[in-house]
């Protein structure tokens, strides 16, 4: 019996032993078992293990129109640091801008407004000028974070701003005593970090702080878990604490990592199965981590010693990360140079 008459699901049972190089070989024995091999299927398992392929624990897509093999060899790129850096955007004045990605749009804050800028997401360039501008604080925008519906945003005044993507609907939230340096929100969750050296929980059905976590040192950085069973806080590390903690449901830390210069961490962003990106605040670097190691993967050095910047936000695509510096927006495009995997 031909390997190709063999049924399908016997045929998955044994593509399931290889690991992407022998699978990859196979595929150059003939066009049916190259098209057989190509499908989703095959790779899904393998993509599970690498980093940014878009599959998250839970097993949702979130990269569904990009082809699994596709995005092992880019995952290969993001773990080896192979990539092109470029600037698709500068600006003259000295900010602390904070940046989201939602598919083609990318939305900057500068100063006290956020702009929506339209992506070309082959090529990283940015529209010159936003099509949409949110505003409402009184002082500068220190973050914000996108949901389906809603733009929330925290600024140096102390508050919290939440804008509905869809109508002028908007709701002020306060409760910090100083600036909300950081926030993130998944479901109607909020949780927020604050210069006063708190974490508070919020929802947007009420306009005061469900929960207050003293954390004794300034807090630069959140992240809500995709299952909402627990989130990140990066600190300042002035206060001899480890800087990056998960807390879980019952606010006990469950795990650590060390930034190897003690540098504050700006901002963190994960891929929702095994990659953490964070910006720290020395010379612009960013670094790449993986969960199921201790030590850092990759970094980034974006900026040079003469001009010197924190990294104050980076989003990334499954192709291209972004950094917003103090005068500059910075890019690294992995899709430069794959892995040849046929």
């Amino acid at each position: 019996m031909l390997i190709l008459q063999l049924p399908e699901d016997v045929l998955y049972h044994i593509l399931s032993y290889l690991d992407c190089k022998s699978l990859a070989r196979l595929s150059q024995v003939c066009k049916s078992i190259y098209r057989f091999v190509n499908r989703d299927t095959v790779w899904r398992s393998i993509a599970k293990e690498f980093l940014n392929t878009g599959i998250n624990r839970d097993g949702t897509d979130i990269y569904p129109h990009i082809p699994l093999k596709e995005r092992v060899k880019l995952a290969q790129n993001w773990c080896d640091g192979v990539c092109k850096r470029g600037i698709p955007l500068k600006w003259k004045t000295k900010l602390l801008p904070w940046l989201e990605l939602d598919g083609d749009v990318l939305f900057l804050s500068q100063a006290a407004d956020i702009g929506a800028y339209q992506l070309h997401q082959d090529s990283g360039r940015l529209q010159r000028n936003p099509f949409e501008i949110y505003s409402g604080h009184n002082a500068d925008v220190c973050h914000f974070v996108l949901t389906d519906s809603h733009l929330i945003s925290g600024g140096s005044d102390g508050k919290i701003l939440a804008h509905s993507r869809t109508t002028d609907w908007l709701v002020e939230l306060s409760g910090h005593k100083q600036e909300v340096n950081c926030l993130d929100s998944k479901d109607g969750l909020i949780i927020s970090g604050s210069r006063d050296q708190t974490t508070r929980i919020w929802t947007l059905t009420s306009n005061s702080p469900r929960d207050t976590i003293p954390m004794y040192d300034r807090v630069w950085s959140v992240a809500i878990s995709p299952t909402l069973s627990s989130f990140v806080t990066g600190t300042s590390c002035c206060q001899n604490l480890s800087p990056l903690r998960i807390w879980d449901v019952e606010r006990k830390c469950v795990m650590e990592w060390e930034e190897p210069h003690d540098s504050t961490l700006y901002c963190i962003q994960t891929d929702g199965n095994y990659m953490i990106a964070s910006g720290s605040s020395y010379y612009g670097v960013v670094r790449l981590w993986d969960k199921r190691q201790t030590a850092c993967l990759q970094f980034f050095q974006l900026s040079s010693e003469s001009g010197s910047s924190p990294v104050y936000c980076l989003r990334f695509s499954s192709t291209h990360l972004y950094a917003a510096l103090a005068t500059a927006l910075h890019s690294l495009d992995f899709q430069q140079n794959p892995i040849c995997i046929r």
